[in-house]
């Protein structure tokens, strides 16, 4: 039996895509609280932010993409490449477990990367993304010391961003001081996701373990104020 036979059917995209990865996970409140204009203004950036994407060659190849949604916690996205993604439909409905979120999207991101390992393909540092309108109904503490300890040992980055409502004073907690919580300005989710985009494809051209200078996390232009 060769070795390309032997790998697991779930991992054959590695095979026909051995380019390194850029992983993000984004996580989405999609509680009741973000019903009507929000979330139409969040599902039309998540589609401007896949054919954005999409129409950067290199991007399209490395980065991927997995969604996870509370209101309540859902999978929604595992990590696929952004040639295979379709923005899903947010529907809002439920709470706002955040915390729960957070630790799943911890989870997905390190066991995405044991994968990477185990079939030899390299990879950039993860890029967690939080999008939030509210104050989070379950317990954070554990995930606030996950997101800590992984920041710390640059596991991945965590990005939070504040709908108005949110909480930012309790985003602050969670968020290293580094790269603190941004506030949306006003329905700018198109603007927020064309940045996201533009972010990303400047790490997946670059190599592996090379720093790469992001616009300013702390002012970006046109969709952010500091939290």
């Amino acid at each position: 039996m060769s070795g390309l036979d032997q790998v697991p059917f779930g991992n054959v995209d590695f095979v026909s895509n051995p380019e390194p990865r850029c992983p993000c996970v984004l996580l989405l409140d999609t509680s009741g609280s973000m019903a009507g204009e929000k979330i139409a203004h969040l599902n039309h950036g998540l589609r401007t932010f896949a054919e954005e994407l999409r129409s950067d060659s290199m991007a399209a190849k490395r980065v991927e993409l997995a969604i996870v949604t509370f209101g309540p916690v859902a999978e929604l996205q595992p990590f696929t490449t952004v040639d295979a993604f379709a923005a899903p439909e947010l529907n809002p409905q439920g709470d706002t477990p955040m915390g729960a979120a957070i630790t799943r999207g911890i989870e997905m991101v390190n066991a995405r990367k044991a994968e990477y390992r185990q079939h030899g393909i390299g990879y950039y540092r993860p890029w967690i993304f939080l999008i939030t309108d509210g104050a989070s109904t379950d317990d954070v503490t554990a995930a606030t010391s996950a997101v800590r300890d992984g920041e710390a040992r640059k596991s991945f980055a965590f990005y939070a961003v504040g709908v108005e409502g949110a909480d930012m004073a309790k985003l602050a907690t969670i968020a290293v001081p580094s790269r603190p919580p941004l506030k949306l300005r006003g329905m700018s989710f198109r603007e927020l996701f064309v940045w996201l985009s533009n972010s990303l494809g400047g790490v997946a051209r670059s190599q592996p373990g090379e720093q790469v200078p992001l616009t300013n996390p702390t002012a970006p232009e046109g969709w952010a104020t500091a939290g």
